[in-house]
């Protein structure tokens, strides 16, 4: 059987879905599973043994391309000729069921039915249709959606007992050097898509002091290395990391002793690599991560509605840095 899983972006997205791949293949080792995703988290899947092949799109680029929607579609159309049995959009947007009806042809799609996907629309495109709420914990819906249509139970037991899921292969020997062995290293994850997912700064250097551990910042746009820079400005126990491919970026976390950040997809690989970590939410809902004994989370007071998240809610700068130092400490002794 082969089977072609839609989930084009963004990071933590496809974080939140590939947990299941590894679940599928024990229980159908013979399936054959490719993988459509944008081509800037392209990189995420590599080496994943689990997964036979990674087929790009550029969706994104057409923003700024028109002219280039018909080379894009050409080169969606010719992943038909493999011939999936089924293909599953677990992005449930528009534009990811389009993508699955282009690659399909006539084979069976699968998605979320129209009270359980993002956007309704989508759910016109499947022929299999998944029901699940909305609300649900965002990696149990990821991992009901690539399940359910092939037959399989995945269950909440296996996704805590889960093997790490992100694999690299020849790193930015940078980080390496970064990573001190008189000092546990805690890397600090700044940045994100919005800016009222952001933890404060100068809270984030109040961390660093009291923890007095070896910090490494990572960032991804100028503003976020702006913000480093800073940070490491204020105190000597903080470091710039160099800018990080995901490759360079899953190898480092992999051999953090903690891992610090917003809600964001370089902090939930921290979760997928069986790292300790403290994810900060704000406007987010706490839903997005599964908790476990070594992965918690803070969040702020406010509530949240997680079909219309308010990028207005700032709240996230009001929660005590007490709170993250003392869950940071007992990560760290344990």
């Amino acid at each position: 059987m082969k089977i072609a899983i839609v989930k084009l972006s963004a990071l933590g997205d496809i974080i939140h879905a590939l947990v299941a791949v590894q679940f599928i293949k024990a229980h159908a080792p013979e399936i054959q599973i490719d993988w459509i995703v944008e081509h800037r988290f392209a990189e995420v899947l590599n080496h994943n043994p689990d997964i036979d092949n990674i087929l790009t799109v550029n969706l994104k680029a057409l923003k700024n391309n028109k002219a280039g929607i018909f080379a894009e579609l050409k080169k969606i159309r010719s992943y038909a000729s493999a011939n999936y049995d089924l293909v599953i959009d677990a992005q449930g947007l528009l534009k990811s069921a389009l993508v699955a009806k282009l690659v399909a042809r006539r084979s069976c799609i699968a998605g979320f039915d129209a009270a359980s996907v993002r956007e309704k629309a989508a759910s016109w495109f499947y022929t299999v249709k998944v029901a699940c709420a909305y609300e649900t914990n965002t990696i149990d819906r990821n991992a009901l959606i690539l399940s359910s249509p092939l037959g399989i139970t995945i269950t909440t037991e296996q996704i805590f007992q889960k093997k790490p899921f992100l694999f690299f292969n020849n790193e930015d020997p940078k980080i390496h050097d970064l990573l001190l062995k008189d000092r546990l290293n805690i890397v600090l994850v700044i940045g994100s898509s919005w800016d009222s997912r952001n933890y404060p700064a100068d809270k984030f250097v109040k961390i660093a002091e009291a923890l007095q551990q070896n910090c490494l910042v990572i960032w991804g746009n100028e503003q976020e290395k702006a913000s480093a820079d800073w940070m490491a400005s204020q105190s000597e126990l903080i470091n710039v990391c160099p800018k990080l491919n995901l490759n360079s970026l899953k190898a480092l976390i992999s051999k953090a002793d903690l891992l610090i950040g917003n809600d964001t997809g370089p902090t939930h690989m921290a979760w997928a690599l069986n790292r300790p970590s403290i994810t900060v939410f704000g406007p987010t809902p706490v839903s997005r991560v599964y908790q476990t004994d070594i992965n918690t989370v803070v969040k702020s007071a406010s509530l949240v509605n997680p079909r219309k998240l308010n990028k207005q809610d700032y709240s996230i700068k009001n929660i005590n840095e007490q709170i993250i130092i003392e869950q940071a400490r007992f990560l760290l002794s344990c």
